[in-house]
Order: structure tokens, then sequence, then C-alpha cells
């Protein structure tokens, strides 16, 4: 069985990874990565209200006991203060399963 994905480029955290949003203190599980923000302009401008780097990697996140996913800078990130399994509805459809506190992606076709 493959392990969890390393990060991708200069990104510090990995699919699969858990992680911790020290901002509004939520537990979540990266679900992807983006090498840099690939939102739109007013997105940013009305969600990213402390302005991070854009040329910096970002986050899709499955957030804990909720339904919905967010889309995280890098900098308001920070490693997972627990092994616990994230709750979340869509953690079957991106992941095979959780070894060792991350999950393991669903292995793409070749």
């Amino acid at each position: 069985m493959p392990g969890p994905s390393p990060p991708t480029g200069n990104a510090k955290f990995a699919v699969g990874q858990l992680i911790h949003h020290h901002l509004f203190d939520y537990r979540g599980v990266v679900a992807d990565v983006d090498p840099e923000f690939q939102g739109s302009e007013d997105w940013y401008e009305q969600m990213a209200r402390s302005r991070p780097p854009k040329d910096a990697p970002w986050y899709h996140v499955l957030v804990h006991n909720a339904t919905h996913t967010t889309y995280v800078a890098e900098q308001n990130l920070e490693a997972g203060p627990s092994d616990d399994p994230v709750r979340h509805p869509m953690i079957k459809e991106i992941f095979d399963g959780f070894e060792n506190g991350r999950y393991i992606a669903h292995r793409r076709p070749n």
C-alpha cells in the first residue's frame, strides 16, 4: 500500500497530513496542495484578511467535525496537535486509509 504523498515543491505539508489552523483553531487534513494561490482576486480580498502571500503554498483542507473544506495559506497552518483521525464526509472519497497519524491518498492510475 502506498504511503502519504510527499510535500509538493516547497510545500511544508503533504496530502494526508493532519494540520491545525492557528488563527481559527480548527483541525483538519490536507486534501490537496497548490504551489501558489489559485483563487480569484475577489475571493482573496474578501476572505484572506491577514493578506498571506500568494506566491507561497496554499492548501485545500477537510475540516474536522464539519462538512465544508477550506482554502488556507501555509503561514496559517501548523502540524496537527493530535494523531487522531479527522471526521469529514469526504474522507473516503480522497483517502484509502489512516495509518500512523496520516491519511493515505487514493492511488492514481498511471
